[in-house]
């Protein structure tokens, strides 16, 4: 029994099913998918992707690259560039290439340190993700490639940033990535998580799924439904009462629902440690319907599946310290995409989409157009006339995002802080951080190892302890 239909929970159930297991996932909204899936929120023709988009760690997921999910129709769709970030100036941009060293050559003298960070990285991915992408209280495949990445990766952006180059394009560049992590980036271990973003870029790309984002949770349901797995939508859980009896119950529920659901089958000192689970920021999301490209100043922003706007290092630290300080910045960072660019199956011939979204404070309420239009003023400035394409936007703010997805909790689409404790003990401190004390009961969400991100390893790992503990296979 599998609750919650996310990328994890199916993960999760895939795995359980591919043991001859029957596997039964309830999900408490109309369609499966969690936070994957895809809409009409502006106008009609118009799809747009409900929350993620762009899937580097799907695409490099080694659980998810062991599933035949193209013969279940999802395809992916590379852009020439994964990602693009443009500076001041007419046309100026730095952009991340498929291949190290293209990208290396245009950052001039910080060049070879570019190679020496990601190069590594980027040429063993499968075998770098592998040991990433799982609890870090184990010994890893390849413990002196991981000692090395765990010494940048311990640091601080910042930190790694102003040490390791002189330019602001590489600096401005990795620091877009690092901006994924939600921290202050000042703050460690924000270096790891732009250094694993930005070496995916280089090995499998930054696509998006022809179609939309919810190809990508369908191609996951089919291939559940082929091996006997069942699905039942519309189901919401608000005790593990409700379900029928099983052997293990995985819980794709960030600790603030696990601990509403399953209080009386956990024990106090447990409930406990998991009250002390500490969430991030929020996002603020906004969709645009579009008459027609985003006129970027810099073209290498038009080849690109994501644009970060957010200038130089110095200003990305300040748009990324306000949410912690409780405030909205005035120039906010803001992670930018085109999918028409390059899928014109998304919206009426002719026409585009487009999404932002930038980090708030946890729970943020404020004025939603005010904020929209601090974001909108951000792709202004790096493609002037991009309001005069604008025919219609969505905005939702983190309360609009949690009642879409109870797991996305005061809008922290990461299940939760990704900080150096939060890394290591999440949700708790435990060899086994997917098992809890109360045998056959299991968490499979985001607020497990390794976190945030949609490539289905939280799940992957917590089926395989719910199979080694529960099923002895």
């Amino acid at each position: 029994m599998v609750v919650g239909s996310g990328p994890n929970g199916l993960a999760a159930a895939i795995l359980l099913a591919h043991h001859d297991l029957d596997v039964l996932v309830v999900e408490a909204n109309e369609v499966p998918g969690g936070s994957v899936r895809s809409d009409f929120l502006t106008l009609p023709g118009f799809l747009h992707d409900v929350c993620s988009a762009v899937y580097p760690m799907a695409v490099g997921s080694p659980y998810f690259l062991s599933l035949p999910l193209h013969e279940h129709g999802l395809e992916w769709i590379h852009a020439p560039l994964p990602l693009a970030h443009p500076l001041e100036g007419d046309g100026l941009a730095v952009a991340l290439h498929r291949d190290p060293r293209e990208t290396a050559a245009a950052l001039a003298s910080d060049g070879e340190a570019w190679l020496g960070l990601l190069e590594p990285l980027a040429d063993d991915w499968h075998a770098f993700a592998e040991d990433v992408l799982g609890p870090l209280l184990r010994w890893p495949s390849h413990p002196f490639r991981m000692a090395r990445f765990g010494l940048h990766g311990v640091r601080s952006a910042s930190d790694l940033l102003r040490s390791m180059f002189d330019g602001e394009g590489a600096r401005a560049l990795l620091a877009g990535c690092a901006a994924h992590s939600f921290l202050p980036l000042d703050r460690r271990p924000s270096a790891a998580i732009g250094l694993v973003l930005a070496a995916a870029g280089h090995a499998v790309g930054w696509p998006i799924p022809r179609g939309g984002a919810g190809q990508l949770a369908e191609a996951l349901v089919d291939h559940l439904r082929s091996l006997g797995g069942e699905i039942v939508t519309d189901w919401r859980v608000d005790t593990l009462e409700e379900l029928p009896p099983s052997r293990a119950v995985l819980l794709d529920l960030t600790p603030r629902q696990v601990i509403a659901v399953a209080r009386q089958h956990l024990p106090d000192r447990y409930l406990r440690r998991l009250g002390r689970y500490r969430y991030g920021p929020g996002v603020l999301k906004v969709d645009w319907a579009l008459d027609g490209p985003v006129p970027w100043s810099a073209p290498a922003c038009g080849r690109a599946a994501t644009v970060h706007l957010g200038g130089t290092l110095s200003e990305i630290e300040a748009a990324e310290r306000a949410p912690w300080e409780d405030r909205f910045s005035e120039r906010p960072f803001v992670l930018f995409a085109e999918p028409t660019r390059f899928d014109a199956t998304r919206a009426p011939a002719g026409k585009g989409i487009g999404w932002g979204y930038c980090h708030v404070p946890s729970g943020w309420d404020g004025d939603l157009d005010e904020a929209a239009d601090r974001i909108e003023a951000q792709v202004e400035r790096f493609a002037p006339g991009f309001r005069g394409r604008v025919l219609a936007r969505s905005v939702r703010g983190p309360a609009g995002l949690e009642a879409a997805n109870p797991n996305l909790v005061g809008g922290d689409i990461n299940g939760g802080v990704q900080d150096l404790a939060q890394l290591v003990g999440r949700p708790v401190l435990s060899r086994d951080p997917y098992a809890t004390p109360t045998p056959g009961l299991y968490l499979c969400s985001a607020s497990t190892p390794p976190g945030g991100g949609v490539h289905g390893m939280c799940g992957y790992h917590a089926a395989r302890s719910a199979l080694r503990r529960t099923f002895g296979a």
